[in-house]
């Protein structure tokens, strides 16, 4: 079975969160959410770590995403508030987009990767998102030199499921011109990146460099602890008649 395209997570895989960006994100957010409602600061946290809890049970027992415009509303509803339409866009778009001041940082020789697996073959991403949506972080990998290398990046938001679920890899295979079992996927998530691109006849590769909890039970047919690993072995990787 020939490898014809590879295609990377991003979060904990390509990037990696900065426990202070991720402070200041949720400060910004409820400082906003407070203004926008007339409620304390306290209870805007308080509701917007429910918000956070309500998007993991939705990503794992339903395995789609919900959005920002969902995280306004939920919010709201625990604060008893109604916003206007443009209001509550307004704070959707706030809520979107303060990722892009407080970033993820890119993993060391993730680009370099990526440009490496690019110079073979067709490249993507497949990745989960949250209250940061995908045309966020689109930005964040054109920000960071990555979205050049790329042909074509699918988030959950936008495909309207999440991994493991098929749609996720299928899309992606399609869109890079392959069929799924021709995909090599490299993630951190044993449940979702490695199972995901196995349902659908793909090889695995786990990064465990930042999320090695995986890494003893793994699944995968390949694990690396550095991006100079895959690099390293890209050649035995991939099908060079590609």
């Amino acid at each position: 079975m020939s490898i014809r395209a590879v295609t990377f997570d991003f979060w904990g895989t390509l990037f990696r969160e900065v426990p202070e960006a991720g402070a200041q994100r949720m400060r910004r957010r409820a400082r906003a959410l407070a203004d926008a409602t007339g409620a304390s600061l306290a209870d805007a946290e308080r509701v917007l770590e429910e918000t956070a809890h309500e998007f993991a049970r939705v990503h794992m027992e339903e395995q789609r995403t919900l959005t920002p415009l969902d995280a306004v509303r939920l919010a709201t509803d625990a604060l008893s508030v109604l916003l206007s339409g443009t209001a509550a866009n307004e704070l959707s778009a706030l809520f979107a987009c303060v990722i892009l001041d407080h970033p993820p940082v890119p993993i060391e020789g993730a680009l370099e990767a990526v440009r490496a697996a690019a110079a073979r073959g067709p490249v993507g991403v497949i990745s989960d998102t949250g209250i940061s949506p995908g045309s966020s972080l689109r930005v964040l990998l054109e920000r960071e030199g990555f979205l050049p290398h790329l042909k074509c990046a699918s988030f959950s938001d936008e495909v309207g499921v999440a991994k493991p679920q098929a749609p996720m890899f299928t899309r992606t295979a399609n869109a890079l011109g392959v069929t799924p079992h021709e995909l090599f996927h490299l993630g951190d998530l044993e449940f979702s990146d490695i199972a995901g691109i196995h349902a659908q006849g793909g090889r695995a590769g786990l990064f465990a460099g930042v999320n090695d909890r995986y890494l003893t039970e793994t699944k995968a047919d390949y694990t690396f602890l550095s991006w100079q690993e895959f690099i390293e072995k890209i050649d035995q990787l991939i099908d060079r008649g590609m």
